[in-house]
């Protein structure tokens, strides 16, 4: 796939999935496809933070008060990365929406039904071009086996190669083998901290699944096979739920 630009446009793309699933490296393998951006709301949470704009300076005040942050905060913030040119042929969402509320704003402004959160929006819907209604996609992975995934992973303390005790072991168990340092496991890549994240994820998830399978947008693939295979199957998705 590597070096390929399909010309379709996917329009806005949502793919769910929990930790481990590969989900980062199948939105950038779309995004090399078709030349369409990811949207996180992390990285749009550290750069309003960085470039101090009024919904960053608002949103560090209240996550530092320990305030929750209300969905229109957020929506004004996907918003505005939304209005962006590259988000014309489609873009594919990272961490949003994580709520029905969310889904909901986001299903009016695609298609420009949203007139109160003050989007400057046109009659096309915020991302100018991509008026399609979201669609999304769920890369699914059997709990033991992204309990693997994450719970293996270890990593160089020096060099920070990455590796897995179970699937891409060093040479030398708990050595690297580019200079010989400890391997180190991150804190969050312990089994009950993978365990809260899939408890939080099925909460949050599962609503925004409910949501996009009852107006019919919504399809699974398997995530248990290769990565260039897992892409395919979602390219074939994506373009069975447009009508291509």
């Amino acid at each position: 796939m590597a070096g390929f630009k399909d010309q379709w446009q996917p329009g806005p793309v949502l793919l769910l999935g929990a930790p481990g699933v590969g989900k980062g490296t199948q939105a950038q393998l779309l995004m090399d496809r078709c030349g369409i951006p990811q949207i996180s709301t992390g990285d749009l949470i550290r750069e309003n933070i960085r470039l101090r704009t009024l919904i960053g300076t608002r949103f560090k005040e209240m996550v530092a008060a320990g305030i929750f942050v209300p969905d229109d905060i957020v929506n004004q913030m996907v918003a505005s990365r939304l209005m962006a040119p590259d988000c014309e042929r489609g873009f594919v969402l990272d961490g949003f929406p994580r709520t029905v509320g969310q889904a909901d704003w986001l299903d009016a402004a695609l298609t420009g039904r949203n007139r109160e959160a003050d989007l400057h929006s046109d009659a096309q819907g915020i991302g100018g071009g991509t008026a399609q209604p979201l669609v999304a996609v769920s890369i699914n992975v059997r709990y033991d086996e992204l309990l693997r995934r994450i719970t293996g992973r270890r990593t160089g303390s020096v060099s920070k190669r990455i590796y897995n005790i179970y699937t891409n072991p060093p040479v030398a168990p708990g050595v690297c083998d580019v200079d010989g340092e400890p391997l180190v496991q991150r804190p969050d890549d312990s089994e009950e901290v993978f365990e809260e994240r899939m408890r939080v994820f099925a909460e949050q998830t599962g609503l925004v699944i409910d949501h996009y399978r009852a107006l019919g947008r919504f399809e699974e693939v398997d995530g248990e096979q290769s990565i260039d295979v897992v892409a395919e199957h979602i390219l074939a998705v994506l373009r069975r739920m447009r009508g291509n």
